[in-house]
């Protein structure tokens, strides 16, 4: 099964977008098809499965970098460019903790939870057993903290949200489609 087709289950497309898909696409079509059919949710779930985990959240920091965001915000995205910078377990963890503390409420907790959910254990730091997040929960951190940013102005959510998407592209022609690899 092709990368796009398989991420396109793991993401729960939606049956109109998941009709337009083809197995021989390539991300970039895959991505392209399903904006220019006005699929900007589906689209955003899949760029965000395709790209590597640390293209992903390389991607919100980015998106994050030209926000207007208050110091909780603010806080989970230095988390989240932290890991990116130095994708180690200590800055993972970090990144976990603190969108586990904001309880996953603000733009700020989802980018990080994106960082948090790369890898590593979702189980206490102090359990031994490790709870591996699913692969593409990254994915999923990732198009929430994209719709809380795009909210941030709120009458102009559909073109801001669409608007987000074209800089990840590149990062889509950089990295390939890996289905959200490291």
């Amino acid at each position: 099964m092709s990368a796009v087709m398989q991420a396109s289950i793991q993401m729960e497309l939606s049956e109109p977008a998941s009709a337009l898909l083809k197995p021989d696409m390539t991300a970039q079509m895959a991505v392209q098809a399903l904006v220019g059919a006005g699929q900007i949710q589906d689209a955003l779930k899949l760029l965000a499965r395709l790209l590597p985990k640390r293209y992903a959240v390389a991607w919100l920091c980015q998106c994050a970098r030209d926000q207007p965001l208050n110091p909780e915000d603010k806080a989970g995205a230095s988390l989240a460019e932290k890991w990116v910078r130095e994708p180690n377990e200590s800055n993972r963890r970090a990144a976990y903790e603190f969108a586990t503390a904001g309880g996953y409420k603000s733009a700020g907790a989802w980018v990080a939870a994106a960082a948090g959910w790369s890898g590593g254990s979702l189980a206490p730091a102090s359990q031994e057993t490790p709870v591996p997040p699913p692969d593409h929960l990254t994915a999923c951190a990732a198009v929430a903290a994209i719709n809380m940013l795009a909210a941030l102005v709120i009458e102009k959510f559909e073109v801001r949200r669409a608007g987000f998407i074209e800089p990840a592209m590149n990062l889509l022609n950089a990295g390939g489609a890996s289905a959200g690899g490291q």
